[in-house]
């Protein structure tokens, strides 16, 4: 049985989510929504679908069953509630929103409309990224001390410039925090658990955004245990991603979603896997050459359509990574330590 799929938003993401819905057998791309006609005519050429710059008229389109939203951050959940309304499943590119409140407001529409809402936060597929969570959840690492996250990425001046929406308050919702830096803060809430309050500093050092480029957080978990988070677009040239977790047990250290180091009081060698790591180059660019990970998250809402099922992350669990950044970014603002749950 083929599922159709629309895609919305036409540019370099929605080529990622193309190009994985093309990789998985029974999947058929029935349109594409851009508000750059060209682009959007050049993607249907390539994936096929009919293309469209009207969007009302896409929701309308048929057969259809979900649509994969990759458009600016900003529209996320306006675009989202609108495909519920057509009774579409819901399949988000992360935030799923730029607010809690536009957050709830697309829940609500979902739950409401009977349809699936998922948000795609790939990273949780890689192996070696579910291989440290099966370990922490069994409580192998002891008692969780310490966590800390580095996303010292690096974004040339056009990436900025040549996009009408990237680091922008109205469509982004901030710059590094809510864009790069989302998906570390998912993987810090999948891995350690709620934070319940944080400390945090930001600034706009080198690029000419509204939001911020360089922030830096210190986050107090559920469990007692500490954490740091740095993250940044301002860190030239670039450093691959980097999540180190410390606990009684021992420290294993992440990088490029790869466990490269496991220093253990008792050896755990199935720890180190032998999958070839992510090939995207995060650090420094922008374009995803790799997308084993979308496929997984889409293969995965698939499944939760067919089964009635829950998708690996629905809105509800989506929003947790949005209500933390949102506390990071009043901590910011305001000077104060914030509640963060």
């Amino acid at each position: 049985m083929t599922t159709h799929i629309g895609l919305i938003g036409g540019g370099n993401i929605t080529n990622t989510h193309a190009r994985a819905a093309r990789a998985i057998p029974g999947v058929d791309i029935a349109a594409i929504y851009g508000a750059h006609p060209d682009k959007t005519a050049d993607l249907c050429r390539n994936y096929g679908g009919t293309p469209f710059s009207d969007i009302e008229r896409f929701f309308m389109h048929r057969p259809m069953e979900l649509v994969v939203i990759g458009s600016p951050s900003g529209l996320h959940a306006e675009h989202g509630i609108k495909a519920a309304r057509h009774g579409l499943h819901v399949l988000s590119e992360k935030p799923i929103g730029i607010s809690t409140d536009r957050a709830d407001a697309l829940i609500a529409e979902t739950e409401k409309a009977g349809v699936k809402l998922g948000v795609i936060f790939q990273d949780r597929s890689k192996p070696d990224v579910h291989r440290l969570k099966t370990f922490l959840a069994k409580g192998a690492l002891g008692k969780l001390i310490l966590a800390d996250a580095q996303v010292k990425w690096y974004r040339p001046p056009e990436y900025y410039g040549n996009s009408s929406w990237r680091g922008t308050l109205a469509l982004d919702g901030g710059g590094a925090l809510i864009n790069q830096a989302a998906h570390t803060v998912d993987l810090l809430l999948w891995l350690m658990g709620d934070v319940v309050s944080v400390q945090a500093r930001m600034a706009t050092a080198l690029h000419d955004i509204e939001g911020e480029d360089t922030v830096i957080a210190l986050l107090e978990f559920a469990s007692g245990a500490m954490g740091t988070l740095v993250a940044a677009t301002s860190a030239y040239p670039g450093y691959p991603r980097r999540i180190e977790i410390t606990g009684s047990e021992g420290t294993i250290t992440l990088e490029h979603d790869r466990i490269i180091r496991a220093d253990l009081r008792s050896p755990h060698p199935e720890l180190i896997g032998n999958e070839s790591s992510d090939r995207n180059q995060s650090a420094t660019s922008a374009v995803v050459s790799d997308v084993r990970g979308h496929q997984a998250i889409l293969e995965d809402f698939l499944h939760a359509i067919k089964t009635n099922s829950r998708p690996a992350c629905d809105g509800r669990e989506g929003r947790r990574s949005l209500a933390l950044i949102e506390a990071i970014y009043e901590s910011a603002r305001s000077g104060n330590r914030m509640p963060a749950s």
